[in-house]
């Protein structure tokens, strides 16, 4: 009688730790599923480039903060849709010289313009010399720096410290007048 009334206990402790493990696992499973993605942004982490080499000068950047991103945009005299950027070091154009040493951030956005930072006697179009920062991002949730890593042979480089390694996108817009703008926006984390 013992040994059944064991058993039986046995048995009832058994099924009670399987159906709360099982339970346990599903619950788990629909919270990592039902996650939203932060503001809707699902753009990931990969490279993106597109676009081809352009001799349009580029001649502004500037920064700007949003509710669920923060905003880089390269603007040029002139159509350009050409890009490169993707996470990992920079290195001045020309030089070679690697810019994370003089960037702020947790992660560094290696940004390729296919377009010069010149005009065509070869005069600057922008007021920044390599090493030098292009932006003042004070309370700004993501972006942390924009360094000017030069132009050379019709390319410009940025390197853009961040936070972290956060989701971003890139896409061209016209305008104003005949000027067109490389974008960049970088998300303020992953998801909700």
């Amino acid at each position: 009688m013992r040994i059944r009334s064991a058993l039986t206990a046995l048995a009832v402790v058994l099924v009670g730790l399987v159906a709360g493990a099982g339970n346990g696992a599903a619950a788990g499973t629909t919270t990592a599923t039902t996650m939203a993605p932060y503001c809707g942004i699902t753009w990931g982490s990969a490279e993106k480039s597109a676009g081809a080499l352009s001799t349009a000068p580029l001649v502004d950047v500037r920064t700007g903060r949003h509710d669920c991103y923060d905003r880089v945009v390269f603007e040029f005299a002139g159509s350009v849709n050409g890009y490169a950027i993707a996470y990992g070091e920079t290195w001045t154009e020309g030089e070679g010289l690697a810019l994370s040493p003089y960037t702020a951030g947790g992660a560094l956005l290696r940004v390729s313009l296919r377009a010069p930072a010149y005009d065509d006697s070869r005069l600057g179009t922008v007021p920044y010399r390599v090493g030098e920062h292009a932006a003042n991002l004070l309370r700004y949730p993501t972006l942390r720096d924009v360094v000017f890593g030069g132009s050379f042979e019709g390319y410009t480089t940025f390197a853009v410290g961040v936070r972290a390694r956060l989701p971003f996108r890139t896409f061209v817009l016209a305008g104003p007048g005949g000027h067109s703008r490389i974008v960049l926006d970088v998300a303020h984390q992953w998801q909700q």
